[in-house]
């Protein structure tokens, strides 16, 4: 099946299909709209008008190219001579008006084929339902238009189920484990109301049981898991990873990953007796290993056993929180997740050397794999899980009662809410292409573009989708899939553009319109090697065609005759502006229509446009010619336009940088002339100063100057040194033009008194003479204190000493005593 749009409805189709005149009409308010629709009648608001904005055109490719609604005039005749090509690339109307006839104008036309349309099935008696079409779609579209074709999809009669239990196996989930092992019989019922076709498998968060009924008959499995078996996750003292519970718990199960325990059964007594087995165990953090089971349940499809045709279900039933990405350095965890699977021997073997996976990989692997989680969490979680269930499309969250009695009505509320909504939504798709889906159904979502959502659809009813296909550029064999979530069936989209011209040349390699020099190619000429031109009449003989081009580019650009001529022979031939008039100029580069305007006149109707400038007319002047020559506002008190200043134009002084309107007398940011000036004072009032040699040349055309008792100008002062160190007092008064003063300069100036030199000398000796004697008492008053500390420490030594009297014992009485008769004892 294949359909063409014809180019008159593509403006009819945009007209219904444009997504912001839908969002605009829809949030408006009803008795704003109808006021609104009377105001613009047929053709307003949400009207696209057919534009055609060109750039550089050179051939028909490039006109398709520019816009959705530019084509291309094949006629030879329609250009005439120096006429340039791109007047070739219009709209459709524009072309006409032109003279160019409907059959000559180019336009690829869109088109859209249906590959494979299955009929949609009734029920499920067949091993894969149909419950989308079509499945295959070709589209080839116009870059810039949209089209837009209709999906349906329909829910079989008793479409399969494959149901997976986890529950949380942690401590903390010890009474609920005790209730769930009695579920088994509420599940399989539960099911037998779904579906004929049910399957459940349950996988044992440290979760919990898995059944499953085809037809009459009920198939279980269920495996288990608790956390990361490492610190600090889990105590890894060899007797706690053996019972990690506590020592009054006889049965508790040794601290694992994840294991997978029981593979298809058809017996629920055996199933039964499975669960019954299963005991809890332990870990050392409130949150649980909950997104490494899931990921290993999503990829291990083989190995689980979902079904190619059913809707996949997991339950994860659980009382904490949950570890993700980046939780695993904890434990010096540094690999990521890859999001591949990792079971043998019926468990994780890369628990303890990969991290958790993150939540957006999670959701991939989901959503990759048609898997629709259903949350049953206690109360204190909820919170937790309705953000997660955010992240993740097509889930659900439930909440538990304390004991876990109410899972299986939770189960059964959870998958009427999953399976009554239908997404439609899309992957690969490729890049600059727009996708908006209109749901047509009884409770329809808003328009979007990157979903449409049904609500409340029943199993066994027909709904539909009109998805709009927009192409922003050329592409080729691009193909994206389309896809209800949740569901396996697909629809296939591969997407071409339309970018060529198809305008059926003649076929002879020399054509007359060419001068016999080259062929036609949708109406213009192809010159052979060695012409060129438009209608290749010049030989470029010894001369190479990239320097001729090369003389026709201004400043070495890369435009030839700025886009707004042809380069014929090295010389650019100007073409025609839609007025009529000539482009102009060695490169084309003037035209006379883009000047300034005044009054919505170009150069306000008193002058003659020349290369984009106004020259005015006599009496006229400005940018616009918009104002009468006049002088009378810029005119001063002596007779001056603007001071010297300035230029007055339109009436109005153009002040010279610095200087103030209205009449440019002060300069508020300009250099102080007190100081600027000072240098001239000084050499024309006193004859000193840097300027002394040549005074005259330096200041006498600056400054005209005055040597007074008193001053007359009623300026500022100015106070400044000179170089002779005097103060010189002056006053300036700027006279017309921008550096011309007149200066009263004092006559006297103030000038400190010389210093007495034998003062300074005598005063030196002075000073250095008391220095030296201030030193010596110093030194003098250190040695005094000096000696003065020694003698009071021999004084404080000598009243501690105590002197022992005894006998010498190495001395000897004499032995004879002689008596001087003479001494008198006197």
């Amino acid at each position: 099946m294949v359909e063409s749009l014809h180019p008159d409805s593509v403006q009819h189709q945009l007209l219904t299909t444009d997504e912001n005149c839908i969002f605009l009409l829809l949030d408006m308010d009803p008795c704003l709209l109808f006021f609104l629709l009377l105001l613009i009648g047929r053709n307003g608001l949400c009207q696209q008008a057919e534009v055609c904005l060109k750039s550089v055109i050179n051939s028909c490719e490039d006109c398709i190219r520019s816009g959705p609604y530019c084509m291309w005039c094949k006629d030879l005749n329609f250009t005439k001579s120096g006429e340039q090509e791109t007047v070739r690339c219009d709209t459709k109307a524009k072309l006409i008006e032109r003279g160019c006839k409907t059959e000559d104008i180019i336009f690829p036309e869109d088109s859209k084929q249906i590959d494979k349309e299955d009929p949609l099935s009734e029920s499920f008696n067949q091993e894969k339902p149909v419950q989308l079409s079509p499945q295959k779609i070709s589209l080839k579209l116009r870059p810039g238009l949209s089209t837009t074709f209709s999906v349906s999809f329909k829910r079989v009669q008793g479409y399969p189920v494959d149901l997976y239990y986890l529950m949380d196996l942690s401590y903390s989930m010890k009474d609920d484990l005790e209730n769930v092992k009695g579920l088994g019989k509420d599940l399989f019922e539960a099911l037998k109301n779904i579906t004929d076709y049910a399957q459940i498998g349950d996988r044992i968060l440290c979760t919990l049981t898995g059944i499953a009924s085809t037809s009459s008959h009920v198939l279980t499995r269920f495996g288990a898991f608790v956390d990361k078996t490492v610190l600090p996750y889990t105590n890894t003292n060899k007797e706690k990873l053996q019972k990690p519970c506590d020592e009054n718990d006889q049965q508790c199960q040794a601290a694992f990953g994840y294991r997978h325990v029981l593979n298809m059964t058809s017996s629920e007594t055996q199933f039964k007796e499975k669960v019954t087995e299963q005991f809890i165990s332990g870990n050392l953090d409130s949150p649980e290993g909950s997104l490494d089971a899931m990921m290993q349940a999503a990829v291990c499809g083989d190995k689980i056993g979902w079904r190619n045709s059913s809707t996949r279900l997991i339950v994860l039933t659980t009382d904490a929180g949950f570890h993700m990405a980046g939780d695993g350095k904890l434990a010096g965890i540094l690999e990521p997740s890859d999001e591949q699977c990792h079971m043998e021997n019926r468990r994780y073997t890369k628990s303890i050397d990969m991290d958790y996976p993150s939540v957006g990989q999670l959701a991939m692997q989901l959503e990759k794999n048609n898997i629709q989680p259903i949350f049953a969490v206690t109360e204190n979680v909820a919170n937790v899980y309705k953000e997660l269930s955010e992240m993740i499309p097509k889930s659900e969250v439930g909440v538990l009662s304390s004991d876990s009695k109410n899972v299986v009505e939770l189960i059964k509320t959870a998958y009427n809410s999953l399976s009554s909504k239908v997404t439609l939504t899309h992957d690969n798709l490729p890049d600059n292409v727009r996708v908006i889906y209109t749901p047509k159904c009884k409770d329809a979502g808003q328009p979007g573009n990157s979903e449409g959502v049904c609500n409340n659809v029943k199993p066994g009813e027909k709904i539909s989708f009109d998805v709009t296909v927009t192409a922003e550029s050329c592409m080729n064999d691009k193909s994206f899939t389309i896809r209800p979530l949740g569901i396996k069936d697909t629809l296939t989209v591969s997407l071409s553009t339309n970018c060529d011209c198809e305008c059926k040349d003649p076929e002879d390699s020399i054509h007359s319109h060419c001068k016999g020099k080259g062929r036609v190619k949708c109406g213009i000429c192809s010159c052979s090697e060695g012409y060129v031109g438009q209608f290749c009449e010049c030989s470029i003989g010894d001369k190479d065609k990239r320097s001729l081009r090369a003389s026709c580019q201004r400043n070495n650009g890369t435009m030839e005759c700025e886009g707004r001529g042809d380069c014929v022979c090295g010389r650019c031939q100007c073409h025609t502006t839609e007025s009529g008039s000539s482009y102009h100029g060695d490169y084309c580069e003037c035209d006379n229509e883009h000047c300034e305007k005044f009054q919505n006149k170009l150069c306000g109707g008193t002058g003659k446009c020349n290369c984009g400038r106004c020259e005015c007319n006599a009496g006229y002047e400005g940018s616009a010619c918009q104002c009468k020559v006049s002088e009378e506002a810029c005119r001063t008190l002596n007779d001056t336009v603007c001071f010297g200043r300035g230029t007055c134009k339109c009436n109005r002084c153009e002040c010279k940088e610095g200087y103030q309107r209205p009449q440019c007398q002060l300069c508020l940011g300009c250099p102080d002339p007190c100081q600027t000036k000072l240098n001239c004072i000084e050499c024309l009032g006193f004859d000193s100063g840097p300027f002394k040699k040549n005074c005259s040349v330096a200041c006498r055309k600056s400054i005209y100057h005055e040597m007074v008792d008193q001053f007359t100008i009623p300026d500022k002062q100015c106070l400044q040194k000179d170089t002779e160190g005097c103060w010189i007092k002056f006053k300036l008064d700027q006279l017309v033009r921008e550096d011309n003063y007149k200066a009263e300069i004092l006559k006297q100036r103030d000038c400190p008194e010389p210093p007495s030199v034998v003062a300074i000398i005598g005063g030196s000796i002075a000073s250095v003479a008391l220095i030296g004697i201030l030193l010596l008492m110093l030194i003098k008053l250190l040695l005094y204190m000096k000696d003065l500390k020694e003698f009071r420490k021999f004084e404080n030594e000598k009243k501690k000493s105590k002197w022992a009297e005894a006998d010498n014992p190495l001395f000897q009485n004499a032995t004879t005593t002689v008596t001087n008769p003479t001494f008198t004892g006197e």
